[in-house]
């Protein structure tokens, strides 16, 4: 396999806002927001889980998250940390993004395409070859 396509419904929590500072045992620690933990959950419950069919090497993701409102910012890391251990091994796979933002107070949700990046056949070998030899 060298892509999967999904679709997941709710709307992401952005990572910059899905940390809250609580008290533990008198000391402060920082969790993730309610918002968060759901959607996680439900990411997790929709996600196809690839298994030993993980994608391999270096990645591509393009995505259109559709937010039930125009307040929150285009944020999909929360979206590649979930894909780990389900898509792909390590979201640092992921080398290539194109994503974009959608509004859809009905029905938020990602649409989500993960693949491979395929390398162009012999193009490390041609770099640097032209000049070689002529040496002034």
């Amino acid at each position: 396999m060298t892509s999967v396509s999904f679709v997941i419904f709710g709307e992401p929590a952005s990572k910059a806002n899905q940390r809250k500072l609580v008290t533990i045992k008198g000391r402060p620690a920082f969790i993730k927001s309610q918002k968060a933990r759901d959607y996680v959950e439900a990411f997790k419950k929709q996600c196809p889980d690839l298994g030993d069919g993980m994608l391999d090497g270096d990645l591509f993701v393009r995505m259109t998250i559709h937010y039930a409102s125009r307040r929150p910012d285009l944020d999909e890391s929360v979206i590649l940390d979930c894909m780990q251990d389900l898509i792909y091994k390590n979201d640092r796979q992921v080398k290539e993004k194109h994503i974009y933002w959608g509004l859809d107070k009905d029905q938020p949700r990602a649409e989500i395409e993960v693949g491979v990046i395929h390398e162009i056949e012999n193009e490390d070998a041609d770099l640097g070859q032209g000049n070689q030899g002529s040496q002034a």
